[in-house]
């Protein structure tokens, strides 16, 4: 036998008899292990930032406080988590688990997941109204019915108060801690959201507090965000253009807190940046393309939209050509498309009080643009197999639901 010896950390019930069968063991020097008796998830973290390396976490299926970060934080530091005893309940294996025992191996699914749109821009551009009119427009397909979700993902969030809701939950904070242990199935999740009767979609509502973005955890929130995926065909998120991250600033608080906005931007099949159709909002307009293409949006995925833009021909073509003029190569953006130009209604403010639908024509300069890029570069959130074909097993895709077309 090797000299070499393990360095393992045990998370289980106290009367667990593997917990203490295991330890006996390495008491014993029957097998190469130092085994490390934790009592609880802190203790586990805490041993893991002590600086010495750790080789597994064996924790038992029915511990408190298992979750996705927990999991996350043992891989961050090299060290594999194995689930022993594992509850039957749970998709372990989505949650990151590295290995169960006494059970096999699960093969990864192939899921479908719908369409993600971030709508991102610099305050008071227009970015919350630019969502609501593409997610109304959206759910007027009749393809879509009951298949559109906007999502409040900005950390000093408006959307409860643009469509009067009365209540304050559930809303994002939910979503994601109820994404924290476990995946939701479909129906779940769209019980974590409001429905819109009047425009044809739901709303996750936003964070209460600017503040309360503590409460959202990385792993937790990107589960979240694919739950919505799987729930619904197309997702709008209202989302903030801060990307900073501890690579830029030697903060992980930072990055914390842009968390949403990152994961968010990241997986987006298309970003829609927002600027007012003005000297300072193509000023901010392209300061938000800039920062999206040094976080690493790709060009094609950017489409520039200026809001409350004026009816003149020549005066939108004027705002195009400053735009472009403004980036370009030298920004890594050559390539970038041309705007969407969204008119400035005067009964918008008017809808807004009254809770109706909003004016058409704010979805329809964003949907046939949107929906064309869509049909021509598809979904970016199917998963497919990086090795080649897989055959597909009938039903494994998903299913459409809520009397929806076949076609």
């Amino acid at each position: 036998m090797s000299d070499d010896r393990w360095v393992v950390l045990g998370l289980a019930h106290p009367r667990a008899g593997w917990f203490s069968e295991l330890a006996r063991w390495s008491t014993a020097a029957a097998v190469p292990v130092d085994f490390i008796k934790c009592v609880s998830p802190d203790e586990v973290r805490a041993r893991l930032t002590g600086g010495r390396p750790h080789s597994a976490l064996l924790v038992g299926g029915d511990v408190s406080g298992l979750d996705r970060d927990l999991v996350d934080a043992t891989r961050t530091t090299g060290a594999a988590v194995i689930v022993v005893d594992p509850a039957g309940s749970r998709d372990w294996h989505e949650l990151g688990v590295d290995s169960l025992l006494p059970a096999p191996d699960a093969a990864d699914d192939i899921t479908w997941r719908g369409h993600l749109l971030a709508v991102t821009g610099s305050g008071g551009s227009g970015t919350s109204t630019v969502a609501m009119g593409l997610a109304q427009a959206l759910a007027g397909d009749a393809s879509n019915a009951g298949m559109v979700v906007l999502a409040d993902f900005a950390r000093n969030g408006e959307l409860a108060m643009l469509h009067d809701a009365r209540e304050v939950v559930p809303g994002v904070q939910e979503l994601a801690e109820a994404h924290r242990g476990a995946r939701l199935g479909s129906d779940d999740v769209r019980s974590m959201t409001f429905d819109v009767a009047d425009r044809g979609y739901d709303l996750v509502l936003g964070l209460r507090r600017a503040r309360d973005w503590t409460a959202i955890r990385p792993r937790a929130f990107e589960a979240s965000l694919d739950g919505l995926r799987r729930a619904y065909r197309h997702v709008v998120a209202d989302v903030d253009g801060d990307v900073e991250g501890e690579a830029e600033t030697g903060s992980i608080d930072i990055e914390d807190r842009n968390v949403i906005a990152r994961t968010t931007l990241r997986h987006a099949d298309l970003v829609l940046v927002v600027g007012a159709a003005s000297t300072k909002g193509v000023h901010s307009l392209c300061r938000e393309l800039r920062q999206l293409g040094t976080y690493g949006v790709p060009v094609e995925r950017m489409v520039p939209v200026l809001n409350r833009a004026p009816r003149s021909p020549r005066k939108r073509a004027e705002f195009a050509h400053a735009l472009s003029t403004l980036v370009g190569p030298a920004d890594e953006l050559d390539g970038l498309r041309s705007p969407i130009h969204v008119p400035e209604r005067r009964d918008l403010e008017d809808a807004f009080r009254d809770g109706v639908r909003i004016p058409a024509a704010i979805g329809h300069a964003t949907h046939g643009v949107v929906t064309s890029l869509l049909d021509e570069h598809g979904a970016r959130g199917l998963d497919v197999s990086a090795h080649g074909p897989v055959p597909v097993a009938p039903g494994s895709l998903g299913s459409w639901t809520h009397g929806e077309d076949d076609a």
